[in-house]
């Protein structure tokens, strides 16, 4: 992620796919879902779907939910959103996740109560509604997004930024055992998430880097 914001996934986003697979640990699936999605872009309808929430996402990845400075990076907040819903806020799983970061409804029940009791006010929602969250809720995006960057926040904090186990966290559960050996969970969902993810964040970084070396020359 984004320097000043979350430890080690900021700084080595360009060549994690590399450390990753040169890791023992990274298993054959994990080494194939990396190097299928390396090189991947963000197609320009993705880009539109993503404008209508950029703003949501630019408010609510400024909150530091569990360390000083340490907020998480928008840019991997749009990775994550086009990952797993394509940026479709109604969007629902096989397995009943929801909204656009596809949001198990006991996952972010207990974040939003969390989050309600916490000292922040969020723009765009009452802790009241967060307090009683509905299971719809959790397709009205600001909700959702708020969700997401809380709950990426809480497991890059967990997991000291390593992307395979943040994404792992997300996809099969904070609590897998495979966590506790520091490996990603061993399931062909969870790879193809990191490596999608990735390759989604690492694009769209580079035409960030991009857009602000034009703006600058102009």
């Amino acid at each position: 992620m984004e320097n000043n914001q979350i430890p080690k996934l900021h700084l080595l986003v360009i060549t994690i796919i590399l450390l990753l697979i040169s890791t023992p640990c990274a298993s054959s699936q994990l080494k194939h879902s990396l190097n299928k999605y390396r090189g991947i872009e963000v197609s320009n309808v993705a880009r539109e779907r993503l404008l209508l929430y950029n703003s949501l996402i630019d408010t609510y990845s400024k909150f530091c939910f569990f360390k000083r400075n340490h907020k998480v990076s928008p840019n991997f907040i749009r990775a994550l959103i086009l990952a797993e819903s394509s940026g479709n806020p109604r969007a629902v799983s096989s397995k009943g996740a929801m909204g656009l970061g596809q949001i198990m409804y006991a996952t972010g029940r207990q974040a939003a109560i969390e989050l309600s009791k916490s000292k922040y006010t969020f723009p765009n929602l009452n802790k009241q509604k967060l307090s009683q969250l509905k299971k719809n809720d959790l397709f009205d995006p600001a909700v959702n997004i708020l969700l997401t960057c809380y709950l990426i926040s809480k497991y890059n904090y967990k997991f000291n930024g390593r992307l395979e186990l943040v994404l792992s966290a997300w996809n099969a559960g904070e609590y897998h055992k495979a966590l506790d050996k520091g490996l990603p969970a061993p399931y062909k969902e969870t790879h193809e998430l990191i490596g999608k993810v990735n390759g989604y964040y690492v694009d769209l970084l580079k035409k960030q880097k991009r857009y602000s070396l034009t703006t600058k020359r102009n």
